[in-house]
């Protein structure tokens, strides 16, 4: 039976490093999930991968699959495979004999090899290449025929460092939509590293956030965006508003007054950050209900505008479509929908403004 991935206390420290790439990290994946790994260069994304792997051995913590420790398996018999940023193929093997190296090294008579290896090659959509030259395709020929090989040595665990960091956007897309019919059909537990904050939501059931080593915070991607645990990872997922206030009952007061939080949540009581993402702060006419901002700066990205304003001494952040006609100096008023509001322990370190109640007196 499938117990899935279970990461328990992994440490790892190399020579010369001031810190640990890896520090106590625990972390559970369901069987058939698929987890991307977020955080900035640096932070121990590859050597969790690697150490999963079994291509580093950590100092201190286990690896189980299924229930079984792993430390004393070799890579190869991990039931892993791990597809890396560049496709590493095999250039003296054409296509299709790179696909079936996993078999014919396991000792599959070599037609049986190929044939199964036209099936994985038909999966990434690479069919009728078997018999080309590697160095003829395209990178992202390549990271297919890369992708087909991890896969047909029937992995219960695929895990992929970067794999579509160097394709273009459309490539990149149509690399999302394949990974989503290789879970359709194989049901792999699949372990992502990447940059790409856009791409992690895209693909993945889950988030895992990590900063020097140490994880930040594990769960879906909707609970990472809208309920962060801390102001670092609201602001590694992108978050650009904090609202610094004090929480009474429910209720967040701050220099913006009072804000009803969602109910479904227990929040706690005291100096807190409110947090809300720009993409859902809703931008109005000055003539309609809600917060009465003044734009001081507009960005046009594309099909969207990066809104800055200041309401009450607090400069925040809106994401709107390029249609609306906006100026800097322009009034609007704004609203926070309840929704989405979540708060932080502790303060921000920027404070624009006194935190104040609707009836003016001062909190903090």
């Amino acid at each position: 039976m499938r117990q899935g991935l279970d990461l328990h206390g992994l440490s790892k420290s190399f020579k010369g490093s001031p810190v640990p790439a890896l520090e106590e990290f625990s972390l559970s994946l369901a069987p058939g999930s698929c987890t991307a790994v977020l955080g900035p260069s640096g932070s121990g994304k590859s050597t969790l991968l690697r150490t999963v792997a079994g291509l580093e051995i950590p100092d201190r913590g286990s690896v189980l699959l299924d229930g079984q420790n792993l430390a004393a398996v070799r890579p190869e018999r991990r039931g892993m495979a791990m597809v890396f940023q560049r496709p590493l193929l095999f250039p003296h093997l054409n296509v299709l004999d790179n696909v079936a190296f996993a078999a014919t090294i396991r000792g599959v008579p070599r037609r049986r090899a190929r044939t199964d290896a036209e099936t994985f090659l038909d999966l990434v959509q690479m069919e009728g290449t078997g018999k080309r030259a590697v160095s003829d395709l395209s990178g992202g020929q390549q990271q297919r025929v890369a992708i087909a090989r991890g896969l047909a040595a029937r992995p219960e665990v695929l895990l992929l460092d970067e794999p579509f960091s160097a394709l273009d956007p459309e490539l990149r897309s149509a690399m999302h939509e394949l990974l989503a019919q290789v879970r359709e059909k194989l049901n792999p537990t699949i372990l992502m590293v990447t940059h790409d904050r856009d791409e992690a939501a895209a693909v993945a059931d889950h988030l895992a956030l990590i900063s020097e080593g140490k994880l930040l915070q594990h769960s879906t991607v909707q609970e990472m965006y809208t309920r962060p645990a801390s102001l670092q990872v609201s602001r590694l997922l992108g978050g650009t508003n904090e609202i610094p206030g004090t929480v009474r009952e429910g209720v967040h007061y701050s220099a913006l007054g009072a804000h009803a939080l969602p109910g479904n949540h227990q929040w706690p009581e005291g100096p807190a950050t409110m947090v809300i993402r720009q993409e859902h702060v809703i931008l109005l006419d000055e003539h309609s209900p809600g917060l009465l901002a003044v734009v001081t700066r507009i960005r046009t990205r594309g099909p969207r505008k990066l809104v800055t304003m200041e309401a009450a001494g607090v400069n925040l952040h809106a994401e709107a479509t390029a249609s609306p006609a906006l100026a800097t100096g322009d009034a609007i008023r704004i609203q926070l929908p309840t929704p989405a509001l979540a708060v932080v322990g502790g303060t921000s370190e920027h404070r624009s403004a006194p935190l104040t109640s609707p009836d003016g007196k001062v909190l903090a």
